[in-house]
């Protein structure tokens, strides 16, 4: 079983190769070898799907401070619109990979798409932000299953020798998607309504239906055993609780009662998961992987760093739109700008992880990130636009480095044969740390704005939201250093000797 990892391994990385074979051990083949330009079409295939994901949720993020608007509510309440995806990728990741080869790759993978379809159109129907927020956890039950089947379907129908060119084909919504999204949205949100944002997803995904089934072969997998069904519920139960004890600090949607009571049944759930993972050989997310120095360090240290980081899509839209009144389409034009330094820091990465190790790429990087995720704080009506485009650049640069090395050296120490289950763990806790990051971000700026309806939101009230989710970004140096120089000097990073 394959699993959603975000910006897991660069093909470029050395240490690649190897954690796709491993996973391809434990993964379906196909019923012939497909040849080279079969096999390239396959990975084009599931890509056109991917990048529809990707593209749905950055667009998203440009068009808030419209839905707004639209839905009559305080900017900062439309994070639920955010973290309700989010929260549904972590929940129900975990079980597509059994799922997938319980009942079929391909199958699954159309169902997927057309569940994430069917969500979308739901969402551009929505007259409120609660129906808005029940139809994005339908988009994102979807989404939790088309990235990590998506996977299993590339890893198991390319041959070995094709599997670093595949998995690029693969991994390439991940960098444009961010890159195209926001724009298209700006461009959309000018000429149409906001509906059109999540109606366009319907057109696109049809055809990437017609491919998938025109080009994906059926794969024969084995029976994956009995699935952990109680683990399962536990933690959709604790995840599920803990983001909404969270989500809704500050924003008067529920009693404080109902907070506490959330908070409660996290921890006491999550404490009777974490009994069951360790009684039992195959829970759904393992958590016995933590004993891995180097894996525990990244999910520790990538936890801080989403915490900051995560805020961005959230503060950068209604900084630009709202504090400083810029149109959608000219912001999503700025933010362009991160996803073409995250693009550019695939050129490097490997070569800087060999020339200065993980350690040390791990702590500048973190470094770096704190304070490009602080400094959009300090943006005002007088800072000259190519100033903002310059910084957002080397904001992604500096960021993709940081996921890069971090879920590279994720897996330096664990054994192959568990590389399926820490990928799992991965995931859950990105995206945990994700609508965390997201929720902390919108607590910064409601204690900014101040509960006063008339107190608006100008550029000056994100100074110290900013600010502070650079500070939390900042707290996983302590993390990283404690890990030795040599960490990762197997999987291309720089040996203790050298």
């Amino acid at each position: 079983m394959t699993r959603r990892a975000e910006g897991r391994i660069s093909t470029a990385v050395p240490s690649s190769a190897d954690i796709v074979e491993s996973e391809a051990a434990e993964t379906a083949t196909a019923e012939a070898p497909p040849s080279a330009w079969a096999s390239r079409l396959t990975s084009i295939a599931v890509a056109s799907a991917l990048f529809m994901e990707f593209v749905d949720s950055t667009a998203l993020s440009t068009a808030l401070p419209t839905l707004a608007r639209a839905f009559g509510t305080d900017p900062i309440h439309l994070k639920l619109a955010l973290t309700s995806y989010i929260v549904a990728l972590a929940v129900f990741a975990p079980a597509s990979g059994w799922i997938a080869d319980r009942f079929g790759a391909k199958r699954v993978f159309m169902i997927a798409m057309t569940i994430f379809m069917a969500g979308s159109i739901l969402c551009g129907f929505a007259h409120s932000l609660g129906e808005l927020v029940a139809y994005r956890v339908i988009q994102g039950m979807g989404g939790a299953m088309m990235t990590p089947v998506g996977r299993l379907i590339i890893v198991g129908s390319a041959p070995r020798e094709r599997l670093v060119a595949a998995m690029s084909w693969f991994t390439m919504p991940a960098l444009v998607g961010p890159l195209v999204g926001p724009p298209i949205a700006g461009l959309i949100l000018s000429v149409a309504d906001w509906p059109w944002i999540f109606f366009v997803n319907a057109p696109v995904c049809l055809l990437g239906m017609a491919a998938v089934a025109a080009l994906v072969p059926k794969l024969r997998q084995p029976h994956p055993g009995r699935f952990d069904f109680a683990g399962f519920v536990m933690s959709a139960v604790a995840i599920s609780a803990l983001v909404g004890a969270t989500e809704t600090i500050g924003l008067k949607i529920v009693p404080p009662a109902v907070q506490v009571a959330a908070a409660l049944l996290a921890v006491g759930v999550g404490a009777l998961y974490v009994r069951h993972a360790l009684r039992i050989e195959r829970p759904v997310l393992d958590l016995r992987l933590l004993r891995y120095a180097t894996f525990r360090a990244s999910l520790t240290g990538g936890t801080f760093v989403r915490l900051g980081i995560g805020a961005g899509p959230f503060l950068m839209p209604l900084l630009l739109q709202v504090g400083l009144g810029w149109s959608p389409f000219r912001a999503g034009m700025i933010t362009i700008g991160q996803g073409l330094g995250a693009m550019s820091a695939k050129f490097f990465a490997p070569g800087l992880l060999r020339r200065f190790g993980f350690r040390t790429i791990l702590t500048a990087t973190v470094i770096g990130a704190a304070v490009m995720t602080a400094i959009p704080g300090f943006f005002r009506d007088w800072t000259p636009v190519w100033l903002i485009m310059a910084l957002l650049v080397v904001a992604g640069f500096i960021r993709s480095n940081q996921f890069t090395a971090a879920n590279t050296v994720a897996y330096a120490d664990v054994p192959q044969d568990k590389v399926s289950a820490a990928s799992t763990l991965a995931t859950v806790a990105q995206q945990v740390g994700l609508s965390l990051g997201i929720s902390f971000g919108g607590l910064m700026l409601h204690l900014a704005k101040g509960s006063e309806p008339e107190r608006l939101l100008t550029p000056d009230r994100f100074t110290a939201p900013f600010i502070a989710v650079g500070v939390v970004t900042l707290l996983a140096l302590p993390v990283y250093l404690r890990l030795p120089r040599s960490a990762g000097s197997g999987i291309g990073g720089r040996s203790a000797s050298a």
